[in-house]
Order: C-alpha cells, then structure tokens, then sequence
C-alpha cells in the first residue's frame, strides 16, 4: 500500500516501506553496519534510539538476544548476500504491524525462505522497542529522502522511454516500484521481479543519489514484458544455451534463453547510453566485451544494431521482433564457441523472483484470452500448470476466466476456487471471489454470493478497483452485459426473455 507521501510518474512509484524498514532496522541492531559511514546521518540516528529503546523496555533484552541469535546463525560471508536476504524477506511479508509471511513457506523465494524464521522474532521485536514509534518520528526524513530521488527518476523514465520510442504513459500489467530505504548499505541496490511487480531497494549516501542500479531494473521492466510476448522467435535461439554453459554467470541465464536474451540487450543498451556522448567508444566496446565475456554473447550483436535503431523513426516495439528474427544462431554458436570466458560475473541488479522466461506461457495465454480465443487461452494454462511453469494461482485464474467466457460455469467455478487454493496474490483472491459472487448473483444464489462480496472487501481493501466491484456487488445483485465472449460471468437467459428465433438448439426444427 503506497503512503502518504508517495511520489509517482506515469509509471513508477517512489516510497518508502514501514516493512522494509522494520526487517533492516532489526538487522543493523543485530551487528549488519555496512557502508555504515557512508550512509545518510539517519541510519546512525535510528540505530542510537532502537539501542535505548531496548535498554529502556522490560523484556526488550531477551527479544533482541533471541532476534540477533537467529540472525548471526544466518549470515553468509559475502555481506551482500546477507542483505539481499532479509530484503527478499521483508517483501514477502505483509506490511506492519502483521509481519508474518505473504506465501506459504514453500513458495517463497529461496533466499527469503532461509531467514523467514526471522519474521516472527522481528515481530516481537517491532512490538517490544516500539519500533512504529521511530518510524513515525523518522518519517519527515524519509519523505525528504523521496522528494530528492522524484525529478531525477522523472528524467531516467523519460530519457529511456524516448530512447526507445515508447508511450510516456498508459496502461501498465506490471509494477514499478522503487523504496528508498537508507537502513542498507548505499552501494548495494537490491531489485526484484515478483510475478509482475518490479521493486527496487535503494539507499542514498549523504551526498548522492545512485540512479545506475534504477536504470538496470527499468530496463528490464521494459524489456522482459517484450520477451514474454515472442516466444516463438525466443524458442529458435535456445541452442545457443549449449554455447554458454561454461560462463561464469549466473546458472539462470544458462537456462532461459529468453533471460540471456534480455540481459544481452540492457547490456548492450547500457554500454550505449552510459555517460554522456563524449564518452569514448573505445570505453564503450570495453563494457560490450566485458559482457560477451561473463556469458552475454549477444550483446555485440545487440550493440551493433543500436546505432541505426538511433537514427530510424521505427520504435522498440516494432523493432524487436526484427532483431530476433535476424539473428543467425549458427554464426551465433561459432562465435561463442571461440570465445574464452573470464572474469568474476557481476552480480545482476534484478532477482527474478518470478523468472520472465517461465511466464511466457501464461503471459500468452492472458493475450489470447483479451483477443477472445478462450479455447487457446485455456490450453496454455493448463500447460502451464502440468510443466509447472509460472505461478499456478495465476493460472488457474486464466483457466477460470476462460471458461466463464466460453459459459462453462460448473468449470468456472471449480477453477476460480482452485485459485483460491493456490495464491494469497490479492488481486486474484479479490477477482476470484468478485466473479465467484456474480455467478452466484446469476443463479440467484445471493446469500452465498454476499459472502464471497464480503471476503473481496477482506482480501483486498487496498485496491480500490476491487473494493468498488465487490460494494457494487453488496449494494445490488449482479447483472451481466449483453455482450458475450467477455472475461466475466455470462448471461445466462430465462426462458421468457428469449426472442422468437433465439430457441435452444433442440427446440429449433
């Protein structure tokens, strides 16, 4: 839930979060001081207080023993490991004062499942040092620190949605999000892609902001989403996964032609727009090779089509389906073939907690469904979830859509609920019981449809779309559109309302 003093651009939100901070706030008691110097003077203020709000609070002790316990069992050496981890925990939990887990343990990301026993300790720890109290005085800070990070995100979304050609504003599936939390170490950026929510981490040193680590994660919200939409022309170039098997990048992109793909690309892109124009190019194919030595063997490819995409009117959009087509994967393999790969990998900016190339399946099927292809929309799901590819709760939430529209209600309704079983994701829990209550309505079953009303407004009473719906549905039972073929319960016709002609199949002659 994005606060009160939130800044947004047409697409991108900038906050800061009472959960993030409570979960970096305990580990910096515990002994995490990274960067500590280096980091804005609100860090060591806080710090200060949480230590005389433990000293001063009966009981206060043996709870942040029992935390700091927990939390020096789990730290791994790399120091940026072990931030990483409570970050991923901290987005996973429900937000404050709750602090318990969004998902099932099991669904967790896997850096977030090593420390979620953290979460019930930070939670007596919140609830002991009083640590809503030194969020609230902090907040002033905290909003001070937004307010500095708003005209130059404006700038960054703008130069690089020119760049590319692309709309300044419009509809947007997924989420951008960026949380500036100065708990953490300034260098370190941590990112994630959780299904279609894009989140960044941020931390500003006293004097500067970092915009390089925002710029990667934008790119790849931009960039995945055009992965996810050419799945044929991604699965050609799957050989050369067998070209880069022994890079020393992560094991991810080995895997998922559609990651290496889209990494090649930011970096090429990247390499590119880096700097102003007097950068020299000899730096410039510098960071080209550096890449296409960690394992990124596309990006000269990339980088060499940049310079004319530059001077075409053409957009990304248009453009990138050329440049996949165009790419000869045997000349491809040869080249990658030759190619010594050196060097320490540089960490990725972006944890895919949801990898991109593993939705293209249902990302497809939600296409083919808003083209009214049902049938089509509801195989790819179902495939989806046999290959256990992408989030089951998602997919049955397509399989449920596409029967409803296709007036399979017993299918609908088995599947609606099967999402219910599978996601705590609060917009599919909210729709899921919205559309279960409108079939309802539709067979005149209102009592049963005023609770799954109800359980909407429970589930999801931050999203004002579905807290609408399910008041419109509490105000008045549901009556459907005319209009068929649409993603939502159909109209299902008394026998009195039909026309002459429009008799069942059996009573025509």
């Amino acid at each position: 839930m994005a606060s009160a003093h939130a800044q947004s651009t047409s697409k991108a939100t900038l906050d800061s979060s009472e959960t993030v901070f409570v979960v970096l706030t305990a580990i910096n008691h515990c002994g995490y001081d990274q960067e500590l110097a280096a980091s804005d003077p609100v860090r060591e203020a806080i710090r200060r207080e949480v230590t005389q709000a433990v000293e001063n609070t009966a009981g206060a002790t043996d709870v942040s023993r029992s935390m700091c316990g927990f939390y020096h069992d789990h730290r791994p050496d790399d120091p940026a490991r072990n931030l990483a981890q409570y970050v991923s925990l901290a987005l996973n939990l429900n937000p404050a004062p709750l602090l318990t887990s969004k998902l099932k343990e099991a669904d967790l990301p896997p850096d977030a499942s090593y420390v979620v026993g953290f979460a019930p300790l930070v939670k007596q720890f919140y609830d002991q040092a009083k640590l809503h109290d030194i969020w609230l005085r902090h907040q002033p800070e905290y909003e001070k620190l937004v307010d500095g990070y708003h005209e130059p995100l404006q700038k960054l979304i703008f130069s690089s949605d020119i760049y590319f050609r692309l709309p300044i504003s419009g509809y947007q599936a997924s989420h951008f999000v960026i949380l500036i939390e100065p708990m953490t170490a300034p260098s370190q950026a941590n990112a994630r892609n959780y299904g279609e929510d894009y989140t960044v981490v941020v931390s500003p040193t006293a004097t500067e902001l970092k915009l390089d680590q925002i710029k990667h994660t934008y790119l790849h919200y931009t960039l995945d989403d055009l992965a996810s939409h050419h799945y044929s022309s991604l699965k050609r170039l799957e050989p050369m996964l067998d070209s880069v098997r022994s890079a020393p990048m992560e094991d991810s992109f080995k895997g998922d032609i559609a990651l290496l793909v889209t990494e090649s690309l930011i970096r090429a892109v990247e390499a590119r727009t880096s700097g102003d124009k007097k950068v020299p190019e000899e730096i410039r194919q510098q960071a080209v090779n550096s890449a296409v030595k960690e394992g990124f063997v596309l990006t000269r490819y990339f980088y060499d089509q940049l310079p004319a995409f530059e001077k075409s009117d053409a957009g990304l959009r248009q453009t990138y389906t050329s440049w996949l087509d165009a790419i000869n994967v045997d000349a491809q393999r040869k080249f990658a073939a030759t190619l010594q790969f050196s060097g320490k990998p540089a960490p990725d900016v972006v944890s895919l907690g949801s990898k991109p190339g593993r939705d293209i399946l249902l990302v497809t099927a939600e296409r083919r469904l808003s083209e009214g292809d049902p049938p089509a929309a509801d195989r790819l799901a179902a495939q989806a979830l046999e290959t256990k590819q992408g989030d089951p709760g998602r997919a049955w939430f397509i399989r449920a859509q596409a029967a409803s529209a296709s007036r399979k209600m017993e299918e609908a309704i088995t599947a609606f609920e099967k999402t219910l079983q599978s996601t705590q994701e609060v917009r599919l829990v909210g729709w899921s019981h919205i559309y279960l209550g409108r079939i309802l309505d539709i067979r005149e079953e209102r009592d049963a449809a005023v609770k799954h009303y109800q359980a909407a407004l429970v589930a999801a009473d931050t999203l004002p779309e579905i807290r609408a719906a399910a008041q419109r549905g509490l105000d008045h039972a549901y009556e459907p559109p005319s209009a068929a073929g649409r993603a939502h319960p159909p109209e299902d016709k008394k026998p009195e309302d039909r026309k002459p002609d429009d008799k069942k199949p059996e009573e025509k002659k």
